[in-house]
């Protein structure tokens, strides 16, 4: 196949300056190409040199017509006839034009050109038509002229199909915005002088050049880089010689390594890259929607490769910097969500090299940045040298395996967030099956369905000839053969089982191992069961072998391992190693099985470092593929079999995570109770050994049997402790029958439910409230405050739907007394805790991660712990009676005494002195302010900093309060 090559340089313009360097230029590429690289060149302008036998050179004053350029790329992309060249060579020096009129137009300019009459010369869209339509399968355009990289608009330029059967290699010699200058130690310009050096054989050990070596070398050209023009480039396809001879040496023979992955991804690390082939057409279309925007969607069914495609293509790309210009430069971090996606997030952006005390600083440094959200990311992206990568690979996760909407929510608005606020600096690629895309619409998500909509490229299943390349070409790399036979039948077999990618990488690892000689062959396929058959028969093969014990301990694993699917099918799920642990298996055992697994390549083994960055990491345990529990009808048999159970397992492990997270608080907001509490007794009494509770969730259960017990003594505190001690002393039946009603309110009122006739004992309890007040049992009088308020508001509530018939006059007093007596005691034993840590200018800050369930612990020690505590919770008013972390109904807000209102809002002004004092003692927490400017805090009003969202019920009540809420502000 022929090499051919169009050499334009032009100096002379009819209405333009005219130019020296571009004919010398082009006439340089044209005699190293012929020379060096085979190829047949054509020239314009053209002359014969009857100083060198009539040679053919460029002419220096001869001039070149739209009509000659425009015939002769259509010879050269487009030449009549069956003799198509393989490779296509354009190389342009000359002015370059750029229209911008509504819409921005490249255009190489001509010697006929005339902007002012509407000529700009040979458009770039043109050229684009052209090269889409081209047979030619390698295509090569070098552009050296000013403004080049507006030339080299691939939006024009390139034809949109990048590596479908095509290798692409474009260079300019600038940016948009920039000139091309000539070199002041030679006489070209300064991209020619680098593309003349690059071309030279004696630059490389092999003599061999090809795209990627010449677009490397220019990247790194010492004179390219102090110039004031920075070229750009693009290659896509596969690599195409350019100087040299293609020598095709043997491959070393390395029968001991296997070329395929099994169930595994390719990752982009180690070999991987290199044995990962037939993707080249969908990495080549990532990488272009990473050079044209900030956001990338990679959706695709499971077993599509996706994650493969990112690591293995993508991110190996453009960490090797050959196909997108400067991306060697940019900082890459891949992130898999799990249960805690800004965790996840905060401990993949800490260097990984660096030494466990560094560790734990930079987690420490980058959890603050992102306890501010997409502000404190944006900083960090702000803050990288080049380009700030983020890959989130399986972002499925964020819906399967993270339970808390909250945290979902904050780790979206997070990511989009800074996105808008860095899309200079800040890329973000993300990975998911694309039958979750329906998750991403439930709910608004900082617009992150949208967004995919927009930046969307499939994962389609690969094409024959792309197939073939993923089975023969990485058995070629390490010296084996494959039979076509072989071939032939596997991909029969793969089209008619979509999503199979794993299988057949698993197939032909199995294949690699009962290789003969050098051979993977038809026989052995066919005795392995094929694609299909394989898994199933090894996976099967491999259960058998195990021990009775083994085998229940497997079934165990494999069932911890998936996550079940709610509208979706089922997904793999990683588990943190010592949660496979029950009291029915010993850890030695486990650790055997998981060993046993792990060398068949069932299941895979990683470490992951902890929370807090100390350097202690965490062993985790992963099905290897999601083919396997599609495709091993074993397994399908028992999920379906305990798909309820495990439902009802699953809901109390994530109960008992979150309580070990929180460091296994006593508090009852964390506990079973009530019915689950019931329903957790009852699986452990009712399941097997085969869906059986953790160690973790057992001890859980243990803890909440234990509270339960002590409140049933307690009966809503001392109440019912002197209840217990007056029936175990006989005491007065009169107190007795009191004692039962004030617990028939305490248990209706926990019940939202009220019945009128307890008005009057609600007075009583009052008397009771009292009398524990005076004795010092300040949290029991508070506690029983509470429930006469709540009492009596459900039943101001009933009585206004209902037109139930009540006392007025005795509710009112009731509800006066219950709020007075409330306040008073708050003022006197509460209150002055908080006058305490403001007066020490301890203020305390918002954690990085929290559960609106996760009360106390949301703020660090200090006055806005305490003022949350005071108003929301036990040590105060509890407006948040049914403790869901927000004030969000009016009744709930309510239950703030307008004068604890006043009380906390005097106190907080007179110790921030408005809001520059505040600022300067929280300016750590809110860098991105300006402290001087005394700027608002936007939403961040003290306010809104208690009591979350929603904000409108806690605005009502300030407003009947007659206190504003930017009074709260700080």
């Amino acid at each position: 196949m022929s090499r051919d090559a169009l050499i334009v340089g032009i100096n002379t313009y009819q209405q333009l300056q005219p130019l020296q360097a571009p004919a010398v230029d082009a006439e340089a590429i044209a005699q190293r190409l012929e020379q060096l690289g085979g190829f047949r060149v054509l020239r314009l302008p053209e002359f014969l040199d009857p100083f060198e036998d009539d040679a053919r050179r460029i002419a220096h004053n001869a001039e070149v017509t739209l009509e000659q350029l425009e015939s002769a790329l259509v010879r050269l992309f487009k030449p009549t006839g069956k003799h198509v060249p393989e490779t296509a060579l354009l190389f342009f020096s000359g002015h370059g034009l750029r229209k911008d009129r509504g819409i921005q137009e490249g255009f190489l300019a001509t010697s006929d050109v005339n902007p002012a009459a509407g000529n700009w010369g040979l458009s770039l869209q043109w050229l684009r038509r052209l090269l889409q339509e081209s047979e030619v399968r390698q295509q090569v355009i070098w552009l050296d002229c000013c403004y080049s990289g507006e030339l080299l608009n691939f939006d024009e330029v390139d034809p949109g199909d990048r590596g479908r059967g095509r290798d692409r290699c474009f260079i300019s010699a600038s940016r948009e915005y920039e000139v091309a200058f000539e070199s002041t130690t030679g006489q070209y310009s300064l991209l020619t002088e680098a593309l003349l050096t690059g071309l030279d054989p004696a630059s490389r050990a092999d003599g061999v050049i090809t795209n990627f070596s010449l677009t490397e070398f220019i990247q790194q050209s010492p004179a390219l880089r102090s110039a004031p023009q920075q070229p750009l480039f693009a290659n896509s396809g596969g690599k195409i010689l350019l100087i040299g001879r293609s020598q095709r040496t043997p491959s070393q023979t390395r029968f001991g390594v296997c070329p395929y992955r099994g169930l595994a991804y390719f990752d982009c690390n180690d070999d991987d890259p290199q044995y990962f082939h037939g993707r080249t057409a969908l990495t080549d279309a990532l990488l272009e929607k990473l050079r044209e925007g900030n956001f990338l969607a990679v959706l695709g069914a499971s077993g599509s490769g996706k994650s493969s495609v990112l690591r293995a293509g993508l991110v190996h790309q453009l960490q090797l910097g050959q196909r997108l210009s400067g991306s060697q430069n940019w900082t890459i971090h891949l992130v898999r969500p799990g249960e805690h996606p800004l965790q996840s997030l905060a401990l993949a952006l800490v260097q990984p090299d660096a030494s466990p005390i560094d560790r734990a600083t930079q987690l420490a440094k980058i959890e603050q940045l992102l306890s501010t959200g997409a502000i404190g990311l944006a900083q960090l992206a702000q803050a990288t040298p080049h380009r700030l990568v983020l890959v989130i690979d399986q972002l499925e996760e964020v819906f399967t395996v993270c339970q808390d909407d909250l945290e979902r929510q904050q780790f979206f608005a997070c990511l989009l967030g800074a996105l808008a606020q860095a899309s200079q600096k800040l890329c973000l690629v993300v990975g998911m099956r694309a039958d979750f895309f329906s998750k991403c619409l439930e709910q608004d998500y900082s617009g992150l369905a949208q967004k995919i909509q927009a930046n969307l490229v499939t994962v389609s299943p690969m094409v024959a000839e792309e197939l073939q390349q993923a089975i023969i070409e990485p058995a070629r790399q390490v010296g084996l053969e494959v039979e076509q036979e072989l071939v032939t039948q596997i991909l029969t077999d793969v089209k008619q089982s979509p999503g199979s990618l794993p299988l057949l990488q698993y197939t032909l690892t199995e294949l690699w191992k009962q290789r003969s000689v050098n051979w993977l062959t038809l026989a052995s396929y066919n005795q392995l069961g094929g694609v299909q058959g394989t898994l199933q028969q090894r996976a099967d093969a491999v259960y058998t072998a195990l021990s009775a014990e083994e085998q229940a301990i497997a079934k165990h694993i494999f069932l911890a391992l998936t996550q079940l699917g709610e509208g979706t099918e089922d997904t793999r799920r990683q588990v943190i190693k010592q949660d496979l642990l029950t009291p029915t298996y010993a850890a030695d055992a486990v650790d055997r099985v998981i060993g046993k697994l792990a060398g068949e390549r069932l299941i895979v083994t990683a470490q992951l470092l902890a929370k807090g960055g100390a350097g202690d990491r965490v062993d985790v345990v992963d099905v290897a593929h999601e083919a396997l529990i599609r495709h091993w009808p074993q397994l399908r048999q028992w999920i379906e079999d305990n798909r309820l159970l495990l439902k009802q397992q699953r809901d109390l492990e994530a109960a008992a995570a979150l309580w070990r997270d929180r460091g296994k608080p006593k508090d009852v907001a964390y506990l079973l109770q009530g019915r689950k509490l019931q329903e957790a007794e009852s699986f452990v009494a009712t399941t097997g050994t085969t869906v059986s509770l953790s160690v973790l969730a057992q001890e859980l259960l243990r803890s909440s049997q234990r509270v339960r017990q002590w409140s049933r003594i307690r009966l809503g505190g001392s109440l019912a402790a002197g209840l217990l001690i007056l029936l175990t002393a006989g005491g007065l039946t009169w107190y007795q029958q009191s004692q039962r009603r004030f617990a028939e309110i305490i248990r209706d009122t926990s019940l939202n439910r009220v019945r009128p006739e307890l008005l009057p004992i609600a007075a009583e309890l009052q008397q009771e409230a009292d009398r524990l007040a005076a004795n010092g049992k300040v949290d029991d009088a508070l506690t029983n405050y509470r429930v006469i308020l709540t009492f009596t508001q459900l039943l101001q509530a009933k009585a206004a739907q209902s037109g139930t018939q009540i006392d007025q006059k005795l509710l009112q007093k009731t509800t006066a007394d219950a709020e007075t007596a409330l306040l008073r005691l708050i003022r006197e034993q509460r209150l002055p805790q908080l006058a305490k840590e403001l007066s020490q200018q301890k203020f305390g800050t918002r954690k990085l991660t929290y559960d609106l369930r996760d009360f106390e612990q949301r703020y660090s020690p200090g006055a806005l712990r305490t003022t949350y505590l005071l108003l929301n919770r036990e040590l105060g008013a509890k407006a948040d009676w049914n403790d869901d972390g927000q004030i969000n109904t009016k009744a709930e807000a309510d239950r703030m005494p307008c004068e604890l209102l006043k009380d906390i809002e005097e106190l907080w002004r007179k110790a921030t002195k408005g809001y520059c004092g505040w600022y300067s003692q929280t300016k750590a927490t809110y860098d991105a302010y300006d402290a001087p400017a005394c700027r608002p805090l936007q939403k961040q009003t003290l306010t809104e900093r208690i009591f979350n969202d929603p904000y409108d019920s806690v605005v009502e009540r300030l407003n009947s309060c007659k206190i504003s809420p930017k009074s709260l502000e700080p």
